[in-house]
């Protein structure tokens, strides 16, 4: 939003005030300032001045010796230019030296073709002017100034033709489409430097011959969903000319390009009041009725800027008897627009849909100053002053007769907010001390009304819902760099991690303890990486929770299992050339119930990766440091079975209850080449929540044994296929309380075992709590194990 300086001093004096301060503390109290431009600081020395005398150049056949006469400037000035358009008694810019004009450009006495002239006349094109803003004037010339600066020779031409402004541009914020208005911003920087702010009520005379605005028009809302009120008047006798310079300037300054004065008196309410405005040619409007409805589905509509347009039934037009003849809140159509032959005039004023009025923009990639406002949602009390103001342009600038009468159709109006008056309370939520005359003094000057310790919010103030939001208006205006810094004074509790976090925290300082790293990594994958990993067609982990809007291909579905999370993370460490990689991640996985509606479960894994220096039992020591750091006595047996994993170098690990914790081993050869690897890569997953949940979290401590230990040594020879683990279970299952650790020391595979049989050497330590074992119990116990693996396991002692 750009705001003129000039303009905003009609409604507030900030006179005194420094564009530096002025944007700074506009910034302060919340309407943020992008930039700020002094027009016409590239001007200067470019006065008024009068031709006296005309003569040819002795030298040259297109060139002129002017005399001017500047006033107090002087009085008989001597230039000589080539501008063909002059007259003896026009008045014109002049350039005395030394003179600046836009674009860096210098001026200069100096002598053309042997004759002294003493700076230049100007041009539009030269003082940065269009035809727009200087309508009738000549722009292949000099610029020739109209009569009435007749009585200002010698002064700055910046002042005369009002050039000399101050632009500030704002970044208004959706939440605050009053402020897209130069009343809007008046009345922010009226409160944040303790201004009167002065908003004079529009006053219309009308025409006064008895004619009413009823006998020309009938206004219908067929949609009152997307308009929520609908205002119109009718101006008569219309005189189609160009705006007066004062509105020329402010437009300009504005960024809007000057056209004539109907269709400028549009655009400067626009941005006085912040209500968009249309006027329409009372001549196209078939059946003398305004019909605010859905547009039909493909209905042809032809814009203001002679665009063809197919709408459909989400679209809101303002319509004839027969036809569109505008879309509501974006553009008129050109079969109502304004022209030179325009004598009857109908203002529209109304309040639309703003989702409405954005939705149909972009179908119609028609993106306008109308539309920008409507779509923040606009206030529907703001429609009737707005009105009211234009008819006041049109008698104040002579465009034509004001009908009696108005048209105003407003369904529903919308109550007011009314939210109590709690100083207290705002302080206590602040942490101020703010007085409660300020706030009232703050709150008066943004608009509210207070009674009986109530707030009555304006209308326009859509955004003050709750006590937080008059808070944030009281500090904003206050000051935040004047809030002073204090303790909290409030009642909390002691922060701390909960039992489960704890527990994570010591596995992965744990794992960070045994040498590994740990990583984090994106949740989503791509449905490729289930086949690098080499997961089945048919496999239950390929149905995953699919992203609606991925980043990428490479991340469409949330992954179920955190194996290629990892892979990736090794291969790209591999490509770099590092030898010995060893990394952990906590990771969550996504598993998606069979109903559609429910939230996927998200447990998490804990993932180990290595290559280099480690092989199969590497990674087995390191989760067997884990589970007896959690206090759990896990066994591991041979698991084939696993895609990803080396059948014959794979291992699942079961909790004492026979719980699947997890499984580790060493990749499959054909999974690890889809990663680029040729060497080994180690793997393991465990099931977080499933350590979590058998976890020994108490840990109690048994004093160390005051009797010696007794040790027997058993080999057995055993089929290829018989588990170590097995083994061990079954001996310390027969042993009982005697048997105090069961190990294994020697495996033999050769001629003397046989074919398909090992030789494995196994060892127990005996030891009793109370008392030393006798040779007779150490063997009693020995036997019994031995029974026991030959009835379960069918072993004997290898002879």
């Amino acid at each position: 939003m750009n705001l003129s300086r000039n303009w905003l001093a009609d409604f507030v004096d900030t006179a005194g005030i420094d564009n530096a301060a002025f944007c700074d503390r506009m910034t302060a109290t919340g309407s943020k300032v992008e930039t700020c431009e002094e027009l016409g600081a590239d001007i200067e020395n470019v006065v008024v001045a009068r031709v006296t005398h005309l003569e040819r150049h002795p030298n040259s056949d297109h060139l002129w010796i002017c005399r001017l006469d500047a006033g107090a400037r002087g009085q008989d000035i001597q230039i000589v230019t080539g501008a063909q358009n002059l007259f003896e008694g026009a008045l014109v810019p002049a350039a005395l030296p030394v003179a600046r004009l836009p674009g860096g450009v210098v001026i200069r006495a100096g002598k053309l073709r042997g004759v002294e002239s003493n700076g230049m006349l100007c041009s539009m094109g030269e003082l940065k002017l269009t035809a727009h803003d200087m309508p009738g004037k000549a722009e292949d010339g000099i610029l020739i100034l109209d009569d009435d600066c007749a009585d200002r020779l010698g002064e700055d031409i910046r002042d005369v033709l009002l050039l000399r402004d101050s632009v500030v541009d704002f970044e208004i914020t959706s939440n605050r489409p009053d402020c897209l208005s130069v009343l809007g911003l008046a009345r922010e920087a009226a409160v944040s430097f303790g201004r009167e702010l002065r908003v004079p009520a529009p006053a219309v005379r009308g025409c006064g011959d008895g004619d009413r605005v009823e006998n020309h028009l009938s206004v219908r809302i067929d949609a009152p969903d997307l308009c929520y009120r609908y205002a119109a008047r009718i101006v008569k006798n219309v005189k189609i000319a160009p705006s007066p310079l004062w509105m020329r300037m402010r437009l300009r300054a504005s960024g809007v390009r000057p056209i004539n004065n109907i269709v400028d008196i549009t655009n400067y309410v626009m941005l006085e009041y912040g209500q968009p405005m249309h006027a329409f040619d009372y001549r196209c409007l078939d059946g003398s009725a305004i019909v605010v409805r859905r547009a039909g589905k493909d209905e042809a509509f032809r814009s203001l800027d002679s665009t063809d347009h197919v709408l459909d039934e989400n679209m809101l037009v303002i319509a004839d008897r027969k036809k569109a003849v505008a879309l509501a809140g974006v553009m008129g159509g050109e079969n109502s627009e304004i022209t030179d032959g325009t004598a009857t005039v109908v203002f529209e004023s109304a309040c639309f849909n703003g989702a409405s009025v954005r939705v149909t923009a972009r179908k119609n990639g028609m993106r306008t100053e109308s539309s920008t406002r409507f779509e923040k949602g606009l206030d529907p009390e703001n429609c009737l002053p707005s009105l009211e103001r234009a008819c006041e342009l049109v008698e104040l600038l002579g465009a034509g007769d004001v009908v009696d009468g108005v048209l105003d159709i407003y369904p529903a109006p919308r109550p007011r907010t009314v939210l109590p008056f709690t100083p207290e309370r705002y302080n206590r939520f602040l942490g101020t001390h703010i007085p409660t005359e300020h706030m009232l003094q703050t709150l008066r000057g943004l608009g509210c009304r207070l009674e009986n310790d109530r707030i009555e919010v304006p209308s326009f103030r859509a955004d003050l819902a709750c006590m937080n939001d008059i808070a944030e208006e009281v500090v904003r205006i206050y000051g935040y760099d004047r809030i002073e810094s204090s303790r909290m004074n409030a009642e909390t509790t002691l922060g701390g991690r909960s039992e489960k976090q704890r527990f994570q925290l010591d596995i992965e300082n744990a794992l960070v303890g045994m040498g590994l790293s740990q990583i984090h990594t994106f949740s989503f994958i791509s449905p490729k990486d289930y086949d690098k990993i080499r997961l089945p067609a048919d496999s239950p982990a390929r149905r995953s929770v699919v992203i609606s809007n991925p980043l990428g291909e490479d991340t469409g579905v949330m992954r179920t299992t955190a194996l290629p999370s990892m892979m990736s993370v090794l291969a790209r460490n591999r490509n770099f050339n590092n030898a010995d990689v060893r990394l952990f991640e906590m990771a969550s996985v996504y598993l998606p119930h069979e109903s559609a509606g429910e939230l996927p479960d998200e447990p998490r894994v804990l993932t180990l990766g290595m290559y280099g220096k480690a092989d199969f039992y590497t990674v087995k020591g390191i989760c067997e440091g884990l589970l007896r750091r959690a206090g759990i006595c896990a066994e591991f047996t041979a698991c084939t079975d696993n895609p990803s994993y080396h059948p014959g170098r794979c291992a699942r690990v079961l909790a004492p209850d026979g719980a699947v914790l997890g499984v580790l081993g060493q990749a499959d050869p054909r999974m690890a080449e889809n990663y680029g690897f040729e060497e080994p890569v180690l793997l393991a997953e465990l099931n977080f929540e499933q350590l979590f949940a058998h976890a020994a979290l108490q840990r109690v401590y048994r004093p160390l044994p005051k009797y010696p230990a007794t040790t027997r040594d058993f080999s057995f020879v055993c089929d290829e296929e018989t588990e170590v683990g097995t083994i061990a279970r079954v001996m310390k299952q027969a042993g009982g309380k005697l048997v105090e650790d069961v190990e294994l020391f020697d495996i033999y595979r050769g001629p003397q075992v046989g074919k398909g049989k090992k030789s494995v050497s196994m060892r127990a330590r005996l030891r009793a709590a109370d008392r030393t074992l006798t040779v007779e119990e150490a063997d009693s116990v020995s036997r019994k194990i031995l029974n026991d693996l030959e009835l379960r396991l069918g072993l004997t002692l290898r002879s």
